[in-house]
């Protein structure tokens, strides 16, 4: 089956879907989750949540260990694509407004192409680099039209470490696809990332103690559903199309959040973040038809 006949396979479609969905939505549990407790055991409850989730479901279902000969590289993985990409984020965001936290993080797929070409020896002709590039300035416009200032300081440069280290993961994470299930992948992943994690846990039982309940289920769904679950679907996505590709689907992150906020909350984007919304989704189009 090739890359074409997988996009529009009715299985991707949905993987696709509830990746986009539940990624868009961590958002709000972010947040919710920042008014009790500090980043760093935010990040570290919704991953022992996460890898707890995932123990259950190997338990039940036998799910064999990975290749000795591949732990030390599954736990590199772990650290950059979980521990440094959330960590750095998590901190980043408490000085850097949302604008310029989002728009620095727009650049994953940017830095995904560029290793993508070097590494993993993909190809992408000039429409698709058009794509990337028309995406990146529609996530521009959507910044500005909802009105989250854009201001650079030194604290920037951690989300900018996020992004460089989402992008490693996705290439380092390409040729592992090959020979283990999504699945298996997205659990040895989260396992190895949350040990790291786990070293930086400060004071999170006292937390979890004191902290009022609705904040601590939220973090909760963060580590079910936009971590467990969406992993597991972005591997099973990342199995089936060039890594390049994939990540460019992450622009439509921020149009699905603000399309949710109109259909659900009644909040109406400005026009600018309209224009923006359809300018990256002419990107994506560009590299899915073009750009390959």
């Amino acid at each position: 089956m090739n890359n074409k006949d997988n996009v529009f396979n009715a299985r991707f479609i949905i993987a696709l879907a509830v990746t986009l969905i539940l990624w868009s939505s961590a958002y709000a549990g972010i947040r919710l989750g920042l008014q009790s407790y500090s980043p760093n055991n935010l990040v570290v409850l919704r991953f022992i949540t996460a890898s707890i989730v995932l123990l259950i479901y190997a338990l039940m279902t036998r799910l064999p260990l990975p290749d000795k000969k591949d732990i030390p590289a599954l736990f590199l993985h772990g650290f950059f694509g979980i521990t440094l990409y959330h960590i750095f984020l998590a901190i980043g965001e408490i000085k850097v407004t949302a604008g310029s936290a989002s728009l620095i993080i727009a650049s994953v797929p940017i830095f995904t192409a560029i290793l993508a070409v070097i590494f993993l020896k993909e190809k992408i002709n000039n429409w698709g680099w058009t794509g990337i590039i028309t995406s990146f300035l529609g996530i521009m416009l959507v910044t500005l039209g909802e009105g989250k200032g854009i201001r650079f300081e030194p604290t920037a440069f951690l989300i900018l470490i996020s992004a460089i280290s989402a992008s490693i993961y996705i290439v380092l994470q390409k040729p592992f696809l090959k020979k283990y299930h999504p699945v298996q992948y997205a659990t040895y992943l989260i396992w190895t990332g949350t040990f790291f994690l786990l070293l930086l846990s400060d004071g999170l039982f006292q937390t979890i103690q004191s902290a009022p309940v609705g904040s601590t289920l939220s973090i909760i769904y963060l580590g079910i559903f936009p971590a467990a679950l969406a992993y597991v679907t972005w591997a099973y996505i990342l199995s089936r199309i060039p890594a390049s590709v994939a990540a460019t689907y992450l622009y439509l992150c921020p149009i699905l959040a603000i399309l949710i906020a109109w259909l659900w909350l009644g909040e109406m984007p400005a026009l600018l973040s309209l224009s923006g919304g359809i300018l990256t989704l002419a990107g994506v189009i560009t590299i899915n038809v073009r750009g390959k």
